[in-house]
């Protein structure tokens, strides 16, 4: 499985790994599945933190990035086509930053790791 991992499974990784759900956890460890992490992920994280919506170590880039180094994760950047994408999706969902990650699993094949039952509407397999 080629796996797209949602914000809060990231930020969940690091702090509270119970909220992930079994399934979530299994597939993400299975053998064959190759894991991504959109660089929205730390572009949505700053703009919460500095929202004072979530509060985050001062290292907490560097943690993120270290889980990605411990669980081989591949950072997926922004491409054009995602873009074009996202302007192609219907707003079932109004948030821009899972709008993007939509996106992105859409143009790059992956299933998306997400407790967010609002990527259903969009065709893409949602994991949780």
């Amino acid at each position: 499985m080629r796996l797209l991992l949602d914000t809060h499974v990231v930020l969940w990784s690091l702090a509270q790994p119970e909220r992930i759900s079994q399934r979530a956890r299994e597939c993400m460890i299975a053998a064959e599945s190759a894991l991504f992490a959109s660089v929205v992920v730390a572009w949505e994280t700053a703009i919460k933190q500095s929202l004072g919506r979530i509060e985050l170590a001062p290292d907490w880039l560097a943690q993120i990035e270290a889980r990605y180094a411990d669980w081989r994760i591949e950072l997926l950047g922004i491409a054009h086509a995602h873009c074009v994408r996202v302007g192609m999706l219907p707003f079932h969902h109004r948030d821009p930053f899972d709008r993007m990650l939509i996106a992105q699993a859409q143009e790059e094949h992956l299933s998306i790791v997400s407790a967010d039952p609002a990527f259903d509407a969009y065709g893409i397999e949602r994991i949780w």
